[in-house]
């Protein structure tokens, strides 16, 4: 697979970090990229522990939403470990009113999942 485009990843000892690279996801072919990218970190690269980091995130559609639970169930499929963290409050309260919230582990920030995975 070529570079991601839609998330850069970091290694911090055992866990993949990734960061979304746009701040507004809700274009489809972007949701698509992301999608693939994503899934490549357990599929192709077996990656067993995964922070996404929301930090540059301002925006998510229903569809990027959505991309985000088929992932959880990919890494679930795997055994591996999934952690959320800086969310934004207006994208949090969107978790929290889909109840994605008892879905997803969230974390404040990146330290405190790091501590924790």
């Amino acid at each position: 697979m070529s570079a991601p485009r839609r998330i850069q990843v970091s290694q911090s000892g055992g866990v993949s970090v990734v960061t979304f690279r746009d701040s507004k996801i809700i274009d489809e072919l972007a949701i698509s990229e992301l999608g693939q990218e994503l899934n490549a970190l357990v599929e192709v690269d077996a990656r067993k522990k995964i922070v996404l980091n929301f930090s540059n995130v301002e925006f998510l559609s229903s569809a990027a939403l959505g991309k985000l639970i088929g992932f959880e169930k990919k890494v679930k499929n795997t055994k591996a470990e999934l952690m959320l963290t800086n969310i934004r409050p207006e994208i949090y309260e969107v978790f929290a009113i889909t109840k994605l919230t008892k879905l997803f582990t969230i974390k404040d920030d990146e330290a405190d999942a790091l501590a924790v995975l």
